[in-house]
């Protein structure tokens, strides 16, 4: 029961409140300032006060890059859209390599199965520029640079330790007894997979999809070095906001929150699964 006083309920409202506007406020203040021009943002002192604008937005969409010196074109809905392919296609990639070997190393306990879960977990770690070179002169051999399909098989490199490793944590905290009962009941291993380990593992499975891919919307070196601009996503894009005419932080604004809108949406989406995915295994016995 909960024993605390009214004031205890007050100052613990308002402590939460403190700690959600301290993270909030970074993202409130980028789409406030999407919503002016760039001569409202710059005035000192800082201002609340200001005439909302949707400008920032229309030449994002328009594909237009307004200055004070010129207007030149981008390409930013197209980079938007190259995020969602590369990061659905990479991510759906490492769910089908990575759910069943998750599952493998759970079940399976063979000589050296620690030892090459640990080596997929390293590829995680590794920094990018450690294998940029090699991957630049291997794609530029067998024709993958500048492609889709080359950079989602860079990108699933990205999520599939990351699901690996949290999906096979899940698949252990399933009891096996539940698999033996439904394996002697006459069904083969991969019934017993598809029918059961699948769908009890399926919020977290759900949740190391969603980390995945958050990872891979927000990969920036290798789609930089191994691709040109019509196949970037929206991290490499928004550079070409950055020109030797000026900066519009107005327009930036607008194309952070477009950026980070996608994943909001799947965020909120998914809330369930991952609320569920995240405490799964959290009570023992």
């Amino acid at each position: 029961m909960d024993h605390m006083s009214p004031l205890e309920r007050i100052l613990r409202a308002i402590a939460l409140a403190l700690v959600v506007l301290f993270f909030m406020f970074p993202i409130f203040w980028i789409v406030l300032m999407s919503l002016q021009t760039n001569e409202t943002i710059l005035r000192s002192p800082p201002s609340m006060a200001f005439v909302p604008t949707f400008k920032n937005y229309a030449a994002i969409i328009a594909g237009r890059l307004d200055s004070n010196v010129a207007s030149m074109s981008i390409h930013f809905m197209g980079n938007l859209m190259n995020s969602v392919i590369l990061s659905v296609g990479s991510v759906a990639l490492a769910l089908v390599l990575g759910v069943p070997a998750a599952y493998a190393f759970a079940r399976h306990k063979f000589k050296g199965s620690e030892d090459i879960a640990f080596t997929l977990l390293s590829f995680r770690f590794a920094p990018p520029l450690l294998v940029l070179l090699p991957l630049t002169l291997y794609f530029q051999s067998l024709g993958l640079a500048n492609t889709y399909v080359g950079l989602i098989w860079v990108y699933q490199l990205i999520c599939l330790p990351l699901i690996l490793w949290i999906v096979r944590g899940y698949f252990e905290d399933i009891s096996p007894d539940i698999e033996h009962a439904y394996r002697i009941a006459g069904h083969g291993w991969f019934a017993t997979f598809r029918k059961i380990a699948l769908p009890l593992a399926g919020p977290g499975i759900a949740a190391a999809g969603l980390l995945a891919f958050i990872f891979a919307w927000n990969n920036f070196v290798f789609a930089l070095v191994l691709a040109s601009a019509d196949k970037q996503p929206v991290t490499v894009g928004a550079l070409a906001f950055v020109t030797a005419s000026g900066i519009q932080y107005g327009q930036i604004a607008a194309a952070i929150v477009m950026s980070i809108a996608p994943t909001l949406l799947l965020a909120l989406w998914a809330q369930k699964y991952l609320v569920e995915g995240l405490s799964l295994g959290a009570v023992k016995g």
